[in-house]
């Protein structure tokens, strides 16, 4: 019986992996049968490197007419990769091999079975969703622009993750998190940020943190924005200014205890509509932000840093993106 295939190109799969979080023999044994056993042709495979993360290596997989494009590393590769297929049309498949494993655990793709998720690239189904991108202003007044998946931060947060010990993480998972933590709180001040939401007025805000997320969940399970969707075309803000000596009490119950748990049930949504909601955190929802702090401030992009930054304007890029996801999930 003839091959549907003969005298037609066939479609090839790019792997773009980190050489340091991936098992490299393991993961191009799975690709390698699951491209055969779909038609496809040869896997072209790029390795990342500190110079070039994923960016520069996405273009040459689109040069070569990759058809999709499996990110098999950290959050950050996962994020370089995604900024490279911008606008391309062309899927990503991400490949979870990281700590935190934000976009994967958001859209609840697999974490630990790598056969299902490399099979998705081949046999999976389209799901378009957004990107975020900023632009970071310098204090000298130099600007670059990048992309994010999940979350950007200013301060605390951009501080944790700064003072988070990387050997730490490869021992205990996303748990080094609160050692970052503790590391970070005796640096702790309220920063005042002047911000602009969808080119309105100038406001004013006294936070620690300002977290401007694309999707809600963080590791650990925890629901920080519960309103966050990754495909609405909205960008949501949770700004953390706790106050006074139980604030920061406050505000984990805000996030552990209403959106982790009685946000799930229908009653405790009443319970939540009841309360006053605490000043601890305050919600917004935007389009596009402009936040500019007195004194540059640690920023963070899907969990790595990204410097000080002077100014930063953050917006949806609506449906920026391509990810495979598992047939039928």
């Amino acid at each position: 019986m003839a091959n549907p295939q003969d005298g037609q190109k066939k479609p090839i799969a790019a792997v773009v992996y980190n050489p340091v979080k991936v098992d490299a023999e393991k993961l191009k044994s799975s690709v390698t049968a699951a491209a055969e056993k779909a038609g496809w042709g040869q896997t072209a495979w790029f390795e990342t490197t500190e110079e070039d993360p994923g960016q520069g290596i996405v273009a040459s997989a689109v040069r070569r007419g990759a058809s999709v494009v499996l990110a098999a590393g950290g959050d950050g590769t996962v994020r370089a990769v995604a900024e490279g297929l911008r606008d391309t049309g062309i899927p990503l498949c991400i490949v979870a091999s990281g700590t935190g494993n934000l976009l994967a655990r958001n859209l609840e793709l697999p974490l630990t079975d790598l056969d299902t998720a490399v099979a998705a690239a081949f046999t999976g189904e389209d799901r378009v969703i957004d990107l975020g991108i900023s632009e970071i202003t310098r204090a000298d007044g130099s600007t670059e622009e990048h992309a994010f998946l999940v979350m950007a931060g200013l301060g605390l947060d951009a501080k944790m993750i700064k003072n988070t010990s990387t050997k730490l993480k490869k021992a205990v998972g996303w748990l080094a998190y609160i050692d970052g933590i503790a590391r970070s709180l005796p640096e702790l001040k309220p920063v005042r940020v002047q911000y602009r939401l969808d080119g309105g007025p100038l406001r004013a805000l006294s936070v620690h943190t300002i977290i401007i997320g694309n999707c809600g969940v963080l590791p650990g399970g925890f629901l920080l924005m519960p309103d966050a969707e990754p495909d609405d075309g909205m960008l949501d803000i949770a700004a953390l200014r706790p106050q006074g000596p139980f604030g920061w009490a406050k505000v984990w119950q805000k996030v552990a205890w209403e959106n982790g748990v009685l946000r799930k049930s229908a009653l405790g949504r009443k319970l939540i509509d009841l309360s006053k909601d605490a000043r601890d955190v305050t919600y917004l929802r935007t389009r596009d932000i402009t936040m500019t702090v007195a004194t540059p401030q640690e920023f963070q992009l899907d969990g790595d840093e990204f410097g000080e930054a002077k100014t930063v304007r953050t917006w949806v890029d609506a449906g920026a993106l391509t990810v495979k996801v598992p047939a039928g999930s």
